[in-house]
């Protein structure tokens, strides 16, 4: 598996700047988070040697296992949140991710504002919003996001940078996409991470500044235990 990553980072990063020019913009202002969830350590180390730096990951406990020895090698190395988060493992998150993309509800950001303030370490955070109000799917709903952005921003004072999104799988993304821009423009925010290995050249389109991509990097996600 870790033989075909060099390759498949070389054709992504070619796919985000082509998408970039052609939605006029450059191709350095769209960072690549490579979601390593379930692949080892190993798969990790490749991209690393293919000069990878920003990785995504879903769980805390299993980035706390994978992480500490790459980062000894790789100084470096930016780690992402971008699953749910809940707060009982806020202060492992607040120790170890630089990026928390998952910001989706009130008691959450009470208990990470208090733990940054304990820590004095604040790594930035990405209000998630539910833009097609799964459910099923964790997230701020559309109509909630600006007053929730001024609690967790103007009132606990959180590193609030930007916003993040998952669409609905079976609806086309980019009116998403194009609603989360909104929200983030009326609300000085500058930074997007939306679009994954489906649907990035959508999200660049509409103008994300991150892309998450897995499998098209990793290949086949291995079954979890």
């Amino acid at each position: 598996m870790t033989a075909d990553i060099p390759a498949n980072l070389a054709d992504i990063r070619a796919r985000i700047a082509r998408a970039a020019r052609a939605a006029g913009r450059a191709p350095e202002a769209v960072t690549l988070v490579a979601v390593a969830k379930t692949y080892p350590a190993a798969a990790v180390a490749a991209a690393c040697e293919s000069g990878q730096r920003h990785f995504g990951e879903n769980r805390v406990q299993e980035a706390d296992g994978k992480y500490p020895p790459l980062r000894a090698r790789y100084p470096d190395l930016v780690l992402h949140l971008i699953g749910p988060l809940q707060t009982n493992k806020a202060r492992q998150a607040v120790a170890l991710f630089d990026v928390i993309e998952s910001l989706d509800r009130p008691r959450l950001a009470a208990v990470l504002a208090a733990e940054m303030a304990r820590a004095g370490r604040r790594p930035d955070c990405f209000v998630q919003v539910n833009t097609g109000a799964e459910p099923q799917k964790a997230g701020v709903l559309p109509d909630d996001a600006d007053r929730f952005i001024a609690e967790a921003r103007d009132q606990l004072g959180l590193p609030v940078v930007g916003l993040m999104c998952i669409p609905p799988a079976d609806a086309p993304p980019a009116p998403h996409f194009a609603l989360l821009r909104a929200i983030a423009a009326r609300n000085g925010l500058g930074r997007l991470s939306m679009g994954m290995s489906g649907d990035f050249e959508t999200a660049i389109a509409e103008g994300a500044t991150s892309v998450r991509i897995g499998t098209a990097i990793f290949g086949a996600r291995p079954p979890i235990a």
